[in-house]
């Protein structure tokens, strides 16, 4: 053991993370499968040196004053809305965050709800599971075609450039949006550079990879939908609303 750290992990994770963990001293893991209240957390923490969270654990500038032992907190996810950063950082307290390793994953789901929002899956699978089905019909859960739809992309950064990636193998036209432009990508994968309201006008499904920042809160409204096509498909990968 090379330290004798007191650790602490507010939810199960994988034994082989623990065991890393093990190594650099005693490991704390709260068992229940809910996440643990604010008071709940203030007990777990109690002394420990550092912290592995998650991004339902809010640790902000009161939590680290009341554990002053806290040396790093380090975030199981690619965000870390959870942390209060700066307070952190003035208090001398490492963050860290696993950034990239959710970015395949994410696009991945991102199209499963695109291809299952697209074909109506869900709703199929509760026309079934109700008894309603009789017999097959052309126009019945009649779904969008993807192939040669318009893509928009709005925030191109690690999982959007995964998105519209994966939009070349369906043939689409992919339109992005993003304050800062990777012109090399865009060139090299087909993807055309817009407006906002360019994307949202002439997109036939449009891919929310936003941070949440003031700015970005709320960016899709009333107003917005009105400006997409009434058969449009959003899929919100982003965090908040």
């Amino acid at each position: 053991m090379a330290q004798d750290w007191k650790i602490v992990v507010t939810r199960q994770i994988p034994e082989a993370g623990l065991a890393l963990l093990r190594d650099m001293g005693t490991v704390t893991v709260w068992e229940d499968e809910l996440p643990p209240s604010a008071e709940q957390l203030d007990v777990l923490l109690g002394d420990a040196d550092g912290a592995l969270t998650l991004l339902t654990d809010r640790i902000d500038g009161a939590v680290l004053d009341r554990h002053p032992n806290l040396k790093v907190v380090s975030n199981f996810a690619v965000g870390y809305d959870n942390v209060d950063a700066d307070a952190a950082s003035e208090r001398g307290v490492i963050v860290c965050n696993t950034p990239g390793v959710l970015t395949a994953a994410t696009a991945d789901h991102t199209w499963a709800l695109l291809m299952a929002a697209a074909r109506r899956i869900p709703e199929s699978m509760e026309y079934v599971r109700k008894g309603k089905w009789r017999t097959w019909g052309p126009l019945l859960l009649l779904g969008q075609e993807i192939s040669g739809a318009t893509l928009g992309v709005i925030g191109l950064g690690r999982i959007g450039k995964e998105v519209a990636r994966r939009a070349s193998g369906f043939g689409m036209r992919v339109l992005a949006h993003d304050e800062y432009q990777d012109a090399e990508f865009a060139a090299r994968n087909d993807i055309q550079y817009a407006d906002l309201d360019t994307v949202l006008r002439e997109s036939d499904f449009v891919t929310l990879h936003v941070a949440l920042t003031p700015e970005t809160r709320h960016l899709i409204g009333s107003v917005e939908f009105g400006k997409m096509k009434p058969t449009a498909i959003l899929i919100n990968a982003s965090r908040g609303p």
